[in-house]
Parts: C-alpha cells; structure tokens; sequence
C-alpha cells in the first residue's frame, strides 16, 4: 500500500485533492485563508513550492503554473508580477501559520495561513 504524503484529512483521494486545490487558488488569489489547522499544514508545502518556481519568471515557469493552477492567467500573473518579486531575496519560509481560537460548533483547531 502506498503511503499518502501528508494526510487524509478524512477524505477519497479526488475530494482531497479537490479541496488542496481550491485552498491554494484561494491562497493566492486573497493572499491569506482561515482554514483548520490540518488543512493549512498541508497546503503550505504546495504554495511554497508554487512561489518558489514563480521567482524565475520565464516561458518554462508559466507553462508549469499554469499547468498546477487550471490555466487561469489570472492568478499566474498574480503569483509571478506581485507575489513573487516580494521574495526574491529569500530562499523559503513564504507563509506563516498562525494558530487561532478553536471552531466554536466542533471545537475544531482553526489556523490563518498567509504570506509574510
């Protein structure tokens, strides 16, 4: 049996990913999200990696972003002409997390995720 990098998260694989994806289109496109802590831990390794890539801004880079992120010209000219160039000097640690008070309904752990 395969390992699952990451976590579950208590769902199927297509749900899983369906849920990544739409949390790291919201990230980008809002620049922070309130999401539960488990969430935003697994979120985080996927929207480094994107800003890490978007710091070289050339032909390569925009066809492998806008491969992960469904061609939408949008968010791939957000990531590579305003978030990217923030960056430059650093070599990682693009995102905080920072935990907050727990769900009021299910005492779930909740966490904001967002660039520094």
């Amino acid at each position: 049996m395969r390992q699952v990098t990451g976590g579950k998260i208590g769902r199927v694989k297509k749900k899983r990913e369906s849920l990544l994806t739409n949390l790291v289109l919201s990230l980008i496109l809002y620049e922070k999200v309130t999401t539960t802590l488990a969430k935003a831990k697994l979120v985080l390794p996927l929207v480094e990696r994107l800003t890490h890539r978007a710091k070289t801004d050339n032909l390569q880079t925009k066809q492998y972003l806008m491969k992960r992120l469904f061609s939408n010209q949008l968010l791939v000219k957000k990531i590579t002409k305003e978030i990217a160039p923030r960056y430059i000097k650093k070599t990682g640690g693009y995102l905080r997390i920072i935990k907050l008070q727990p769900r009021p309904g299910d005492a779930a752990r909740m966490a904001r995720i967002e660039f520094v």
